[in-house]
């Protein structure tokens, strides 16, 4: 079961978007997008999380989203797919319902409207009691940036990292992979949340990565693990300043709305975020072309 799980998490994984046009849910597009991710070396698809603009997104359109990623991926990708709620009864009822759709494990963003009130005692049995009834593993997805600043201690690690159906984390804050690597039990496994610590994560042991770049850059992203696993840490090091590089054009000044563009450019389609979300404007996505152009990994 452990090494199955292992298996299952080791590599890339793109958070994936959902595109939108005029408001409304483009689900051509979503098929369109797993069609040509299904021929990379991707691990599988993390649905419903912060790319994916879940918290914008109606109980029924996430339910639709998740239908139709699990009905367009391919045998061997693994689906993740997020289902953290306010309250411990609908993120129950969410990963239930998520399991039921096909998804092989949940993700759950840590409540946080009570963010003053959510602590590592709060935090611990909320992961646990999830863990009790979804029928499907269970993940942690650790980013104070999306979540009131509401971070994962080590201490809630180490409370639930024993339990049998939680599995591991995303972890998308920053500075703080090491120190839940040291609190994990063995077999929980950690996945960077970006691609601005993905291989250092992967050299203190880590073991996969969830990168909105593999929005944009799927085989680059991919590249970057393989390189890795060959032990050729040289050359990850030098694919992976680039990627950073990049990142930090794209999602980290941009957001959302630049993956999606950055998407479009390079043909996949990201669509516009939803309201109140504004697309880039005209001049923000001839310069995002030019630092696509730049880096290499594109040309037109």
């Amino acid at each position: 079961m452990n090494d199955n799980i292992r298996d299952k998490l080791s590599g890339v994984f793109p958070p994936m978007v959902t595109p939108f046009k005029n408001d409304e849910i483009q689900y051509d597009a979503i098929i369109e997008n797993v069609e040509k991710m299904n021929q990379t070396g991707l691990r599988g698809y993390f649905v419903l999380g912060t790319n994916g603009e879940y918290k914008a997104l109606t109980t029924e359109e996430r339910n639709r989203v998740l239908k139709t990623v699990v009905a367009s991926a391919s045998e061997d990708k693994i689906i993740m797919a997020g289902t953290g709620a306010e309250s411990t009864k609908e993120t129950i009822e969410l990963s239930i319902k998520a399991a039921e759709i096909g998804a092989h494990m949940v993700s759950l963003l840590m409540p946080h409207f009570f963010a003053k009130k959510m602590d590592d005692r709060a935090l611990a049995t909320y992961i646990l009691d999830v863990a009790e009834e979804s029928p499907v593993p269970v993940l942690i997805y650790n980013n104070p940036s999306v979540a009131a600043g509401v971070l994962v201690s080590e201490e809630v690690i180490k409370r639930v990292s024993g339990h049998p159906n939680v599995l591991g984390m995303k972890d998308s804050s920053k500075g703080n992979f090491k120190k839940y690597l040291k609190a994990a039990s063995p077999d929980f496994y950690v996945l960077a949340g970006s691609a601005n610590f993905f291989l250092d994560l992967l050299i203190e042991g880590g073991i996969g990565g969830v990168l909105s770049l593999a929005n944009v850059f799927p085989d680059e992203c991919v590249r970057l693990y393989q390189l890795f696993v060959e032990n050729k840490i040289d050359e990850a090091k030098k694919l992976s300043d680039r990627l950073i590089a990049l990142n930090k054009e794209v999602s980290g000044t941009y957001g959302v709305a630049g993956v999606k563009a950055a998407m479009d450019i390079v043909g996949f389609r990201g669509g516009d975020p939803r309201r109140p979300l504004f697309p880039l404007t005209d001049d923000e996505k001839k310069e995002l072309a030019k630092k696509l152009r730049g880096s290499g990994f594109w040309k037109e």
